[in-house]
């Protein structure tokens, strides 16, 4: 991915310093016995899917529809504010500024404004403000009532690591497809899909009704991502370097929810997924890619996932 000319957005709030005001956080929730069913791995897998933060699916509506913030959100103390200069944050910053410019364009397109997420950069951990402490083992996530994307850095280092399905290039794309399913949840945030779902859920006659709605939120979030992407090819044709398209779908397949289940050494239980199978979420996202429009990714209508 070649983002030398991508706008650097200023909506960053970089934390790292210090290393985020946490311990040594949880590690990296992957392989051998790290996948246990124990709160903490669970809630690491869930948001290590690229999810919303998981709390959410446990607390309800309440903290997803902006209720009583939590004593953590009220000692928020803000890091340094605005673009980043090292390699890491600039990129991430590149990446909101040309995911807000092209979101900015589509809403616009539709009569709508968009107002893009703030990402909180941090190290272990950090306060997730009405979402509670975020924690390197939860993985990128969004919490919608502060509508601010939490990301710990060293995360990207890993998926390089662990994965093995992208280097250089190929892995600065993986962590813009991230970025783009993250800001996909606040696009959803925003149409006012999360509070609808949410309600939904509460009304759900079981624990799989609850999960399957899940599904479809990240699919969806999931097939917005390839929607940025699919503008910004347009925007800038060169953008893209060969391997990216094919890290992001290696990435996208390690992180379904079957995926998971068998590498944690457990049965395949369809009716347990909250983000998709591996081959669902690689359509999803080429869905977005090969067609462009939000329209496409209207995961609730469709019959077959």
């Amino acid at each position: 991915m070649r983002d030398d000319d991508f706008r650097r957005s200023d909506n960053i709030d970089d934390r790292r310093e210090g290393g985020g005001g946490g311990g040594g956080g949880f590690g990296f929730p992957m392989g051998g016995g790290g996948l246990g069913i124990g709160t903490i791995v669970v809630l690491g897998l869930v948001g290590w899917a690229f999810g919303i933060d998981p709390r959410l699916l446990i607390s309800g509506a309440e903290v997803l529809t902006g209720g009583a913030p939590t004593q953590q959100s009220e000692r928020a103390s803000p890091g340094k504010q605005g673009a980043p200069t090292d390699e890491m944050g600039s990129m991430i910053s590149g990446v909101l500024g040309e995911i807000d410019d092209r979101w900015t364009e589509i809403f616009k397109a539709n009569g709508q404004t968009y107002v893009g997420p703030r990402i909180v950069l941090f190290r272990n951990s950090t306060n997730g403000g009405r979402c509670g402490m975020a924690q390197s083992a939860m993985g990128p996530f969004y919490c919608p009532p502060d509508k601010q994307i939490y990301i710990d850095t060293n995360f990207f280092k890993q998926v390089e690591t662990r994965f093995k399905g992208c280097s250089g290039s190929a892995c600065r794309f993986t962590a813009a497809y991230i970025i783009a399913h993250e800001a996909g949840h606040h696009v959803q945030n925003l149409l006012g899909i999360l509070p609808r779902v949410t309600r939904l859920q509460e009304q759900a006659g079981s624990k799989s009704e609850s999960n399957a709605l899940q599904v479809r939120v990240e699919l969806q979030a999931d097939c917005l991502s390839g929607v940025w992407v699919n503008r910004e090819q347009k925007k800038r044709p060169n953008f893209l370097e060969e391997g990216d398209i094919d890290a992001a779908l290696t990435t996208a397949s390690a992180i379904g929810d079957d995926t998971l289940q068998r590498k944690a050494g457990r049965e395949v239980v369809p009716d347990s997924f909250t983000h998709g199978s591996a081959e669902q979420r690689k359509r999803w996202f080429m869905t977005g890619y090969q067609q462009g429009t939000v329209q496409a990714c209207n995961t609730f209508a469709a019959e077959k996932l």
